[in-house]
């Protein structure tokens, strides 16, 4: 149980606005107000890394091939990935967080949860501290960033999206309860497309309809999933802003110039990525030692449709990626233009279960 004296968590989730394009925006003035896509080319099978919102209305997202952008929007500028500058911008906005707080945990270069619990500065104002980075940011690195400012992780998250772009979304203890009962499931942490299609095909499209269920029928449908779906439903999330950057997982994959037609065709693909991940592995453990969770795949088909498939596994195995990518291929059994390879380590930070990898079906973060 929660010790009813501890003062009540203040997290905020700071989200830079179409990151690797404001930067391009910024640094070429002469492409403002132009449909842009950071990536690859399409003739070697590009994707969008990202994009400004020029280039979203028309319905270009990230991870979306390249080629299939530009038929969306034949005037579309393509530029490419300039991480070394991404990487340099982003360690300057985290040393902006670092004035406000030290407890940090990055998400990737453009996304942070920052816990303002008990701070200082603004009155001790998490939406003040909030404005005053956005404000900082923008001062000092003329980007945008909106922010979501609630008690919990999973709920900051959500409002960071709420007033997208150049805004921010306060949701107080209060306004939890009439906050999540209308809130759509596939916004819930760790419900991806094809959980999502379940829950409609059983009536649940809010979470004040998932509320409906107990415990048990949760867990029924969902597996272990349930038990964190009864939590999220009711806007309740214990886990704790970390500063540790402990690896989750490590993973490895490539994206083929040409379609491999089956099974067959994969396998020496496998071999070659399995050697690669070796390698991760080993740069990981030399770094901190973890104890393997489990094995994963991710194969892409040529309609661009994505499957994973996982297993429990104590250790490293080829021939378990193998079985596991015949697996994944049986459920479309089509040619596949990508194929990955990951580890999932045990979280021992805390000993918490985290949400388990287990969609069918992966999306890129827009």
């Amino acid at each position: 149980m929660n010790d009813s004296k501890a003062p009540q968590r203040k997290v905020i989730h700071v989200d830079m606005d179409c990151f690797y394009a404001a930067i391009e925006t910024r640094d070429f003035p002469e492409l403002n107000e132009q449909p842009i896509a950071v990536g690859g080319q399409p003739n070697k099978r590009g994707v969008v890394a990202t994009c400004n919102y020029e280039a979203r209305a028309f319905g270009i997202h990230s991870a979306m091939p390249m080629g299939q952008a530009i038929k969306k929007c034949p005037q579309l500028v393509i530029q490419p990935v300039r991480m070394s500058v991404y990487q340099q911008e982003s360690k300057g906005i985290q040393a902006i967080f670092k004035r406000y707080t030290d407890t940090i945990q990055p998400l990737s270069l453009d996304e942070a949860f920052l816990d303002v619990t008990g701070s200082s500065h603004c009155q001790g104002s998490a939406t003040l501290i909030a404005q005053a980075i956005r404000q900082d940011i923008w001062q000092e690195h003329r980007l945008t960033a909106s922010a979501g400012i609630a008690p919990n992780k999973f709920l900051a998250k959500i409002a960071s999206d709420w007033n997208k772009p150049n805004g921010q979304y306060v949701i107080t203890p209060e306004a939890i309860e009439a906050f999540v009962r209308d809130l759509p499931v596939k916004k819930i942490f760790g419900v991806g497309k094809v959980t999502a299609e379940k829950m409609h095909k059983l009536g649940l499209h809010l979470c004040s309809d998932l509320q409906q269920l107990s415990l048990k029928q949760l867990q029924t449908h969902f597996g272990r999933f349930g038990a964190q779906l009864h939590r999220l439903c009711r806007g309740i999330d214990d886990r704790p802003v970390r500063t540790s950057s402990i690896r989750k997982s490590v993973s490895v994959e490539d994206t083929f110039l040409h379609d491999l037609t089956d099974v067959k065709a994969c396998l020496p693909v496998v071999e070659r990525l399995y050697e690669s991940l070796q390698k991760r592995h080993k740069r990981s453990m030399d770094k901190r030692q973890q104890d393997i969770k489990s094995l994963y795949v991710k194969v892409r088909f040529s309609d661009f449709n994505t499957t994973t498939a996982q297993q429990g596994h104590t250790a490293l195995c080829l021939d378990t990626f193998k079985k596991l990518v015949a697996k994944a291929w049986q459920r479309q059994q089509m040619p596949v233009r990508l194929l990955g390879l990951g580890i999932q380590y045990h979280d021992q930070a805390t000993g918490q279960q985290e949400i388990p990898f287990n969609e069918n079906h992966t999306e890129g973060k827009q």
